[in-house]
């Protein structure tokens, strides 16, 4: 594999993935494309390829080994990044002339990059179909919106610092005329009567498409590299793999970024569910369960905070990764991430031994960094983790960088894991 045409594959799996439930969509494409099957009533057997899906914005898939597994190797990741939610009734008029569209913030999202740039919308919508509840994605992939900022003539101190109030300044324009609604645009979109529409989820999305950058083609730039570029490396990583001694688990999450406490998120039964349907189907005991934990472990895959070329104070004076550096080993002491003494040494044999860039991450001892999902699913399912990710500048912006080498190491890492 080389590492530019990976890198442009991962950009193309994120500009077609502007939501969650996009982004499940694509990657199921990917399980279907390689043998996968989605588990309904049929029985788990050696050899076997499966899939489940929650909320079509989670999935999870597994591969059994043809003969006796002792335990499971699981890599996980989260489907959604921080946006823009769009609101029941969310059509605003303004004097008659302009009709903007009423929104809320969606995670920890850095406002102000959204601003003046072309966006749009996407997400799912529920249609009434033959006295039946349908789900289907829609995608506008089209200059919908814009949030236009204040000339600085009438706000002189904005270079001086902006703090947007996301129920002011945040709101998108949509259109200037007054009969345009998104339920309407949806209906058009989907061939369906606007009255068969009983529900949506929709976001706001950057339009700009992923891109190498750098005189050196050394860059990546994207929306939603946090964590779409984890959800393809460790997939295609995952694909990449042949199984031996332990059931292969592919999992992504929705909602890591408002704290996972969802159905579909890691703080659910989701992955234990699973992991209670292989055991039962192969006639397992509690006891052989927790041997097979025990003897488990997971690679939890999220992004990471490369040292930034106009702030190296804001970073840990030793620990600090580089974009292009490698796979980031992430620590924390508070245990925000799961990485320990033994599990940072699982990972480090498997890139000494293939010879896989690897670098540590620690936050500044007075710089708190953010949570992730590693250690919300050790308390579902107790086995050793560590958390890995990609370096990236501009985490939650509307637009982020990270490195075009990178990618492939973390494919190349979670394969031989997976093997």
């Amino acid at each position: 594999m080389n590492a530019i045409e990976v890198s442009k594959e991962m950009l193309r799996f994120i500009d077609e993935s502007p939501t969650a439930f996009h982004a499940v969509a694509n990657a199921e494409a990917m399980l279907k494309e390689a043998g996968f099957e989605l588990l309904v009533d049929q029985q788990i057997v050696h050899g076997g390829k499966y899939y489940e899906k929650r909320n079509n914005s989670s999935i999870i898939a597994f591969e059994i080994p043809e003969g006796e597994f002792e335990g499971f190797r699981v890599v996980s990741s989260h489907s959604d990044s921080p946006c823009f939610k769009i609101k029941e009734n969310p059509e605003m008029k303004v004097n008659g002339q302009y009709v903007k569209l009423n929104t809320e913030r969606y995670g920890g999202i850095v406002m102000f990059p959204w601003l003046d740039r072309p966006l749009s919308a996407a997400g799912r919508v529920i249609v009434k179909e033959n006295g039946k509840l349908v789900e289907k994605l829609v995608n506008f992939k089209k200059d919908l919106l814009i949030i236009p900022n204040l000339p600085i003539h009438y706000s002189r101190d904005l270079n001086e610092g902006f703090k947007p109030n996301a129920q002011v300044d945040m709101l998108p324009l949509m259109a200037m005329d007054q009969d345009c609604t998104l339920k309407k645009l949806c209906a058009q979109q989907l061939g369906v009567a606007e009255e068969d529409i009983l529900g949506s989820d929709l976001y706001v999305y950057n339009r700009d498409q992923g891109r190498i950058m750098g005189a050196d083609d050394s860059l990546v730039g994207a929306p939603r590299l946090d964590d779409l570029q984890c959800a393809f490396a460790t997939l295609k990583g995952f694909l990449c793999a042949k199984p031996g001694k332990y059931v292969s688990i592919y999992a992504l999450f929705d909602n890591e970024e408002s704290g996972s406490t969802t159905k579909q998120g890691a703080n659910s039964p989701f992955i234990t569910d699973i992991i209670d349907d292989v055991i039962e189907s192969f006639g397992m005991t509690l006891r052989q369960k927790k041997h097979l934990l025990a003897n488990s472990f997971m690679l939890s895959a999220d992004n990471a905070h490369a040292l930034h070329p106009n702030h190296p104070e804001k970073y840990d004076s030793v620990n600090h990764p580089y974009i292009n550096g490698g796979v980031v080993l992430k620590f924390s002491g508070s245990q925000k991430y799961t990485t320990d003494g033994a599990s940072a040494a699982v990972v480090r044999d498997i890139c000494k031994e293939h010879n896989i860039k690897l670098q540590n991450q620690a936050n500044r001892s007075d710089i708190a960094g953010g949570s992730t999902l590693g250690n919300i699913l050790m308390a579902q399912a107790a086995f050793p983790a560590a958390d890995i990710g990609f370096a990236q500048f501009a985490m939650h912006s509307a637009f982020e960088t990270a490195g075009v080498e990178d990618t492939l190491s973390m494919v190349e890492l979670v394969k031989y894991f997976m093997s």
